[in-house]
């Protein structure tokens, strides 16, 4: 039976405007690359962002991710996605100080803040984080997440009772901690993440401060050191970003651009209630790790050491001194410093 004239125009048209439509929607697309400095321990948090991103998209937004080193090293995170080798970054500022000077003020100096309440007041009210923009924007990436992190301990192979049992170990730590331990005479070195259970057991290092137990479990550094020692520093012990390309940030929608904010958002917030957690867990159950606190005439010395450190960050450039006169402000305010 033939089809009327006008049914059968009706038809092939309505079938031409879906097959237009639906390519449309595959030429809208956008797949993104996002690569973060932890391994494994966040599989699930990732997925769950980009399920959470491509429902919210309705599909237009398609996130892959990569675990640390899986495409470039962590402390390449700034330059790779200025050249747009990934999307997106989750990284820490303390990495790449030589790239982005305020990097290690914004990864936390010693003594900054006690809280992670304070730290996010620091961040978002103070103005610290407008100062940090600024500064990644000059590098050819944008700023569009902050996370906190948590507890920030030594780890070792051999019991920590004092600093001075220090001096004879080599640790891993990144540049704020190690100005801090150089001037007790303790050698330091920096090392991504995903190279410390090498590092460990082969002898490179004696130990890192690199988070807390939750993170030195997931990187199963219990098997090759088992002492868990309290520094008394900072909490959190790091503050963590995410870092895009802008010319992928200009090709998003406005409605896009929402979408995968708060999506990072979340992820970032997830990802500190994951250590949180985690960490009071691990120490719940006391197996894994051996744990000990150093002595409080040690910390102190520690953290007076780490003053000058403030004004060395400050001397770098205008913008280091602002940020560095809004940490004095707040601990003036906090009553942990007097005017």
């Amino acid at each position: 039976m033939k089809l009327p004239t006008l049914l059968k125009s009706t038809l092939v048209t309505s079938i031409a405007v879906s097959v237009i439509a639906s390519q449309l929607a595959y030429a809208d697309t956008v797949r993104l690359r996002m690569h973060t400095f932890y391994g494994t321990e966040v599989d699930q948090i990732a997925a769950d962002l980009r399920d959470r991103v491509n429902e919210a998209s309705n599909g237009s937004i398609r996130i892959q991710s990569f675990r640390g080193g899986e495409l470039v090293d962590s402390d390449q995170f700034v330059d790779a996605v200025a050249r747009g080798t990934i999307d997106i970054a989750h990284g820490v500022g303390s990495y790449w100080p030589g790239r982005v000077s305020i990097g290690t003020i914004e990864g936390g100096l010693p003594g900054a803040w006690v809280n992670v309440e304070e730290a996010r007041d620091i961040f978002d009210r103070q103005g610290l984080d407008e100062l940090v923009a600024e500064a990644y924007a000059e590098q050819g990436v944008k700023l569009i997440g902050r996370g906190f992190g948590s507890d920030y301990g030594l780890l070792t192979r051999e019991p920590v009772t004092s600093l001075d049992d220090l001096a004879s170990m080599r640790l891993r730590a990144t540049s704020s901690i190690a100005t801090v331990l150089e001037k007790f005479d303790i050698p330091t070195v920096f090392l991504p993440g995903e190279e410390l259970y090498i590092a460990l057991s082969t002898g490179v290092i004696d130990g890192a401060i690199y988070g807390g137990p939750v993170e030195y479990e997931q990187l199963k550094l219990q098997e090759v050191a088992k002492h868990y020692t309290d520094i008394n520093l900072l909490n959190p012990g790091w503050t963590e970003n995410a870092l895009i390309n802008p010319q992928t940030w200009d090709g998003l929608t406005e409605e896009q651009q929402e979408i995968l904010t708060d999506g990072i958002a979340q992820y970032l917030e997830d990802v500190h209630n994951w250590l949180e957690e985690g960490n009071q867990r691990i120490i719940d159950e006391g197996e894994l790790f051996e744990f000990a606190v150093l002595p409080e005439e040690d910390s102190l010395r520690m953290a007076e050491a780490a003053l000058p450190i403030w004004q060395a960050e400050a001397e770098k450039s205008e913008r280091n001194a602002r940020a560095v006169e809004i940490l004095i402000n707040n601990a003036i305010e906090q009553g942990r410093l007097s005017e």
